[in-house]
């Protein structure tokens, strides 16, 4: 059984750091932390979503979007924390269309073209 598997970003609620059309490397069951990238099953419906870590309470782990903003927005703040069944994996890596390892929160202060091009 491997352990990883790929995942297509639909939505503008990871932007600056992910946009839609990106393809990710997801690793199921790796430990997970504040900061971290992960895919989880929506707590109330049948599709998948991509969050940023913010914590874990004894629920679960909060999960945040990074554009607040973004059309159609759902995270923790919407539905609560979410329970470890629930998380498929964390985010290794971005392999299309423009690869990357470097999947880091958004940086308060600089606009979105400086944290692309960093």
């Amino acid at each position: 059984m491997t352990h990883v598997q790929t995942v297509e970003v639909t939505g503008e609620s990871m932007l600056p750091v992910l946009r839609p059309g990106d393809w990710l490397l997801v690793r199921r069951g790796a430990r997970l932390a504040p900061g971290h990238i992960v895919v989880a099953r929506h707590p109330r419906e049948a599709r998948l979503i991509v969050k940023r870590v913010a914590w874990r309470d004894r629920d679960g782990w909060w999960l945040e979007s990074d554009n607040q903003r973004a059309p159609g927005r759902q995270d923790s703040w919407d539905f609560g924390a979410v329970p470890d069944d629930l998380i498929v994996g964390r985010v290794i890596a971005r392999y299309w269309p423009r690869p990357s390892v470097r999947l880091r929160a958004p940086r308060r202060g600089r606009s979105a073209r400086t944290r692309n091009d960093a």
